[in-house]
């Protein structure tokens, strides 16, 4: 086992030397060059005066860079703070300003409305993607070019910080994740594991790699020999070409990507047959839309679940057991999941009844940095995460997620959770993406409102949606209203916001 993030590319240099570890665009990179390269920054990065214990902040989309630089930071024993590419400029000062950034390395885009952030923050220098760049910002490429191919990597030790991952503050401010070395390669040492990742694998993926997915991705083709297929952006077009013309054996989204390629008019045509199994995570995925993708794509889709502060998944559909639609899985190893009453966490649930869903092991985050009140409200004192998910467990240990907690409408005093409305609108043939949000009543409080994207070629009225939830679900959860639009608000993973749905009226 590695004891640091930083000798993942070292190792699988001189093991895996010269075959093809990633491809982008056009380009593409051997193991020993991933290696070299990250090598260089490393250096750069010291004689910018990061030590160990320092913080860095990656703020870029999908792109060959942005891995050079996460494991050149790794190599310096700095600790990495990867973040959402949708952050705006004054969000990042606040991230950067929160965990003390020493530097931070980003894409010309996103760098240049943020090049004077060393004037209201800790940062030392803005590192920028390319060769030309913008005063006071330093070119990312002449870094590399003016610093030498070896490096020898700084091992802080395994319960060292190695990863800080804010949160989407949905709920307030984001919050910092602190995850130890420890954390985050027993998630992709587990995952691989879980998945049946190795060397005979191309991955094909369009998460963007400061997602905790994303980055298991990565990582997990790094250490165990396979080839990663990045993607710069999702598109299904561009998707389902990758899995064609790289021979793909796995491909890893979100649902709404399933969902975006399963209506795509291309389909019909293409050959996945390279594809041995395929994972789902982010948002629950509707047991219709997974038996689609696996009757389209000839493989599992396996569906999983996990957190920020996990620094990836926490429970999972495993690629060599049992593969139940609807569920999460299992806990991964090392992790333990138990079910607990909503109001009070020492009680906990018996199968099938559902409440808190909650975690502990090794896996699980340090805190929230700098944030000891929320660290508490987090987590207990004998370790157990709350997660925030309303779940429950059936009597063979299998999880199934209702939905979040904060997503819950509230219905003449019942409780309706979207991802349940959502899963019987989704199996309508008619429908290609679906969210649920709420309206408010002055009678019964909050109502469902379904917001729907028709398939290609499709036609539905919202008397007949309504009446297909009729047949499924009790009238307290039946949606009063459906209305039809384009597009639904996502994140930059893909993830469908409930929060904003409002904004389509």
């Amino acid at each position: 086992m590695l004891e640091s993030l930083g000798q993942i590319l070292p190792h699988a240099a001189q093991r895996y030397g010269e075959k093809t570890a990633l491809i982008i665009g056009d380009r593409s990179f051997t193991f020993t060059e991933l290696d070299g390269l990250s090598n260089r920054f490393a250096n750069a990065l010291a004689d910018l005066g990061v030590k160990p214990g320092d913080r860095v902040t990656l703020y870029a989309e999908n792109r060959w860079e942005w891995v050079v630089a996460y494991h050149g930071i790794l190599k310096t024993g700095a600790v990495v703070n990867p973040i959402n590419v949708m952050l705006t400029p004054t969000e990042v000062e606040f991230v950067a300003n929160d965990c003390g950034a020493k530097a931070v390395v980003a894409s010309l885009e996103k760098a240049a409305p943020i090049l004077d952030i060393g004037t209201r923050t800790s940062v030392d220098a803005v590192v920028v993607f390319g060769a030309e760049v913008p005063s006071p910002g330093l070119s990312f490429e002449a870094l590399l070019d003016q610093h030498a191919p070896s490096f020898e990597p700084v091992v802080s030790g395994f319960e060292s910080l190695s990863t800080i991952g804010y949160t989407s503050g949905t709920t307030g401010m984001p919050k910092g994740a602190m995850l130890s070395h420890r954390a985050i390669l027993l998630n992709i040492a587990m995952t691989a594991q879980v998945f049946g990742r190795g060397p005979s694998d191309t991955m094909v993926n369009g998460l963007p790699l400061p997602h905790v997915y994303g980055n298991v991705i990565l990582n997990g083709g790094l250490w165990f020999g396979g080839k990663l297929v990045l993607l710069e952006r999702f598109d299904p077009a561009l998707a389902l070409t990758a899995i064609e013309e790289h021979r793909g054996t796995i491909f890893e989204g979100v649902p709404t990507m399933y969902m975006y390629m399963l209506d795509h008019p291309s389909l019909p045509d293409r050959d996945l047959s390279s594809l041995t199994r395929c994972t789902v995570g982010g948002q629950t995925m509707p047991a219709a839309k997974a038996r689609a993708v696996e009757a389209r794509f000839g493989c599992e889709l396996l569906e999983l679940w996990g957190m920020t502060e996990l620094g990836g998944l926490g429970t999972a559909n495993p690629s060599y057991g049992m593969n139940q639609h609807g569920s999460i899985g299992v806990p991964i190893p090392f992790a333990r999941c138990k079910i607990v009453d909503s109001e009070d966490a020492s009680r906990e649930l018996p199968p099938n009844e559902a409440g808190e869903l909650m975690i502990k092991g090794p896996i699980v985050m340090e805190g929230y940095f700098g944030n000891e009140s929320a660290t508490r409200e987090a987590i207990e004192p004998d370790g157990w995460l709350h997660t925030g998910d309303v779940a429950r467990m059936d009597e063979h240990g299998l999880i199934y997620i209702v939905d979040r907690k904060k997503d819950m409408i509230l219905t003449a005093g019942h409780n309706v959770y979207p991802a349940e409305i959502e899963r019987v609108v989704s199996a309508h043939p008619a429908v290609a993406l679906v969210a649920v949000g709420k309206t408010l009543d002055e009678t019964k409080g909050e109502l469902a409102k379904a917001y729907v994207v028709l398939a290609q070629g499709k036609t539905a009225t919202a008397e007949e949606i309504i009446a297909h939830c009729r047949e499924s679900l009790a009238a307290y959860k039946v949606p009063r209203q459906v209305k039809f639009v384009d597009d639904l608000p996502k994140t930059s993973t893909g993830k469908i916001l409930r929060r904003e749905l409002s904004s389509l009226d």
